[in-house]
């Protein structure tokens, strides 16, 4: 070529780019060639250092066109710079392609825009009308020949380490986008997934795609569900999971309509825990944690490790009482007609109207945490002003152990502090056999009384669920949660059946309970236990086989009566704990102690606290199909090949020789599936035909037919929120506005004016006064309040606070009051 260019001046072009200095760029030895046109003045570039056998050349034959595409491509991203399809034609008798062009991605010029002239953020020109390309053509044979090759470029090209960068190298592969559904799904943002990506490979310039490339996929992923306007995202989701878990159980209501209005899931996990722990549940509702603000219903519950258990969960479109029958009646249906012995729920009156005609059974108790809030909100202004009225409120709650005992001590509340007419308190006395315990004190409530279970997973899903997710979106990431919690019992388990409590001191019947109980029911023991030693006890009368002890517990008047059959080793306390709780309390264990039993008896060993609770069997019904079926094998056969090849490829990475012989396996692998598959196809496309012909014929369930219908979702009244914080109650507005009064008081620009009026002598006696109150009392004690006594503290104060007080500080007291103040200071 340079015989042909006598008067063209040869030169190497390196230029280096200051702002990202690269060593590797530096020395690099791909760097084109430059030629310059001494008559024109114009450059033509040419790449340098590439392999022989990735130079296009004539007369090269491929056998597609496919494989003719990614050769040249591979050149390109050796030579530095990217590619596009051009100018190809067709056979008119087939859609056999006669030949195509392969050029470089600046070939041709920017058309004209023919949209609004004005754009804010125009695109960058890319085009220079360069002349490089590869023209392929089969119209001589069989094989696809190189007719025509161009290496000459009119634009500088790019460095491998860049190369990268062009949108033709640029590939989004399915094992990328696992990879990055497995990222998401377990709450890995983008940014993070993508430097994962980059770690694993060495670098991002050998990931095949940029952040950008990411955020287009997951974007359009999330377009999917928009297409199908939610409903069928979240049909299929719920259908995948029933293909991945058999005993998946999901229940959608529609309306007349056939919009959806309410949808209820349970997987097997759910169904066989509620079987296990499912005498007592709480049930609670909460709003704001996804973007549609549909109120969430969770059932949930207590394991044998103490820890919050899901038993199911529902997006619901209202609450009204219909809503909560349809779903009280699914949540049956669902646990195979099993419903709970006792529910914990707040003061909602559909609630409770729709539990009683749905399972009129099940004892109903209200939690105690929301009556004591809405005691906070009607009687306000009695827990102001008399301080010993939440004690004796507590006491009626809790301490009484006979009805008569409990109406006395309602009726000296209600007359020693004047509420005789209160509405409230009327109203709640009707219901006092859902909230009193000695109403309940003879039902298990696995030592629950409040919602609180319920309370905590609600401010759990907000780590999870974000207000701004759809429904889809939350569907997987309440997955995550379940996934999590379900991890954590598995340690729990793992840690009770390989290790045992540390034993305190040496005692029998302590070593007898850590051989039974999880660990957390231990410590539970161990607890009444220790409580039980300082506890007094004296005969209290016999009858036959029959003891009665009086046991008083240390630093109480009250008694609690202690019964004891010697004939059939039973116990029984007034206090009703184990009826209660399901384990013994202090009271009896006194007594046992006293009778030197040193064993717990077996009728006092509650199974669900034991680590033997989830032994047995548990039928939970699976209603499948032979297509789900299949697909779930397909599912499982998936899942085990993956964790065996990632065993595989531990394995040779380590060294060289167990490498190729992993790469030569595969492909001989790769060969044997493929011509497996291609063997199989037509019979299982006969196959499916017969599937399909068979399930004409079979009746179609009731539900599905319904499902055939549905329109859409019914969607809610547009709802904008700030957070998915839960709002606020009477009792923590009130704590709130308290403690913004007692940061005002302390404000910087107040104490700057004492400053000021301090170092002048301003001020007047009474000004100092005020100023002083807001100072401890303790430091101005039986002192004369002058300027000169109260500057020296409070400007220590200010300095030390960066001039601002802050309640807590040593300065300053949160407790202390004006009056209290004032008659210390006048002394």
């Amino acid at each position: 070529m340079e015989n042909d260019l006598p008067t063209h001046e040869v030169q190497s072009c390196r230029k280096l780019d200051f702002e990202d200095v690269d060593l590797q760029e530096i020395n690099d030895n791909a760097l084109p060639l430059c030629i310059t046109d001494g008559n024109q003045g114009n450059q033509i570039f040419l790449p340098l250092a590439i392999p022989d056998d990735l130079v296009p050349k004539l007369d090269m034959e491929f056998d597609t066109e496919v494989a003719a595409k990614n050769f040249y491509q591979k050149y390109a991203k050796a030579s530095g710079f990217g590619t596009r399809l051009s100018k190809g034609h067709k056979d008119k008798n087939s859609d056999l392609m006669l030949d195509r062009i392969f050029c470089c991605s600046r070939e041709g010029k920017k058309p004209k825009d023919k949209r609004n002239m004005i754009v804010k953020c125009p695109r960058p020109e890319t085009r220079c009308d360069c002349s490089a390309r590869m023209k392929i053509s089969c119209r001589q044979g069989e094989k696809y020949r190189v007719v025509q090759f161009v290496a000459e470029h009119n634009h500088e090209l790019s460095t491998p380490s860049k190369t990268h960068l062009f949108r033709s190298h640029r590939h989004v592969t399915m094992a990328h986008e696992a990879e990055i559904d497995m990222a998401r799904s377990c709450g890995i943002t983008p940014k993070q997934s993508i430097e994962l990506m980059s770690k694993q490979v060495g670098g991002r310039e050998n990931l095949g795609f940029i952040r950008d490339d990411l955020k287009n996929y997951l974007r359009s992923k999330r377009s999917i569900p928009m297409m199908q306007c939610d409903t069928g995202g979240i049909l299929e989701y719920l259908q995948g999971m029933q293909l991945e878990d058999p005993n998946f159980f999901y229940a959608i209501q529609v309306d007349e309509d056939d919009l959806i209005t309410n949808i209820f899931w349970a997987d097997a996990k759910m169904r066989t825990d509620f079987a296990h722990f499912g005498d007592v549940v709480c049930f609670d509702t909460t709003y704001r944690k996804h973007k549609d603000g549909r109120p969430i219903a969770l059932f949930v519950g207590v394991n044998h490790h103490k820890q919050t258990t899901v038993f199911g969960a529902a997006l619901l479109y209202d609450e009204t009482i219909l809503t909560f029958e349809w779903l009280f009646d699914t949540f049956a249906k669902a646990m195979m007609g099993k419903i709970p012995r006792t529910i914990l729920t707040d003061q909602d009156g559909r609630m409770a109207t729709a539990l009683a005609s749905q399972w009129p059974t099940t004892y109903h108790r209200l939690c105690i945490w929301h009556i004591y809030q809405n005691a906070a909100t009607h009687l306000a202004d009695v827990f102001k002003d008399f301080q010993n009225f939440a004690a004796d409120f507590s006491q009626c709650i809790y301490d009484y152990e006979n009805e008569d005992d409990f109406f006395e001590g309602w009726s000296e509340m209600l007359k020693t502090y004047g509420l005789e007419d209160n509405k409230w308190l009327k109203k709640m006395f009707d219901i006092k056999e859902k909230w009193a315990l000695v109403y309940g004190r003879e039902t298990f409530c696995a030592d629950m009384t409040t919602t609180q279970r319920s309370e905590s997973m609600n401010s759990v899903i907000k780590k999870y669920v974000s207000y701004k997710h759809g429904l889809l979106e939350f569907f997987e990431h309440f997955q995550r949660l379940l996934d999590d919690r379900r991890y954590n019992e598995s340690v729990a388990d793992f840690k009770g059946n390989q290790s045992t409590p540390a034993m305190t001191f040496p005692c029998r019947i302590l070593q007898h309970a850590a051989s039974v109980y999880t660990h957390e029911v231990y410590e539970k023991f161990k607890e009444e236990l220790c409580k039980g030693i300082d506890c007094k006890w004296e005969v209290d009368g016999e009858l036959g086989n029959q003891m009665s002890y009086r046991v008083t517990p240390h630093g109480k008047t009250s008694h609690h009566l202690v019964t004891y059959d010697s004939s059939t080793n039973s116990i029984c306390c007034s206090c009703k704990k184990f009826e209660f709780a399901g384990f013994l309390c202090s009271h009896a264990l006194k007594i046992l102690m006293t009778l030197n039993i040193v064993t717990i008896p077996d009728a006092y060993i509650l199974k669900r606290w034991t680590k033997a609770a989830k032994t047995g069997n548990v039928h939970v019904s699976s209603e499948s199909s032979p297509e789900m079926e299949l697909k779930a094998k397909l599912s499982f056969r998936y899942k085990e090949l993956s964790y065996l090849y990632m065993q595989l490829m531990t394995k040779a990475s380590e060294c060289d020789e167990a490498y190729e012989i992993a790469k030569d396996g595969f492909w001989k692998m790769s060969e044997q599936m493929d011509a497996c598959c291609q063997g199989k196809k037509k019979m299982k496309e006969v196959r499916i035909e017969e599937h399909c012909s068979v399930y004409q014929d079979v009746d179609t369930n009731p539900s599905e037919i319904a499902y055939n219908k549905i329109k859409g979702i019914k969607v809610k009244e547009k709802v904008t929120y700030k957070s998915s914080k839960r709002p606020r109650s009477a009792l923590e507005m009130a704590t709130k506005k308290r403690k913004y009064k007692v940061k005002e008081k302390f404000s910087s620009k107040r104490l700057q004016e004492f400053g000021h009026n301090v170092v002048n002598s301003s001020m007047d006696s009474a000004t100092i006064q005020g100023f002083a109150r807001e100072l401890p009392p303790q430091q101005l004690s039986n002192q004369v309040i002058t300027p000169q006594v109260v500057a020296a503290p409070l400007a220590q104060a200010f300095d030390r606070t960066g001039g601002v007080l802050r309640p807590g500080d040593t300065e300053f007291s949160d407790n202390l009051t004006h009056e209290t103040f004032g008659v210390e200071a006048a002394n």
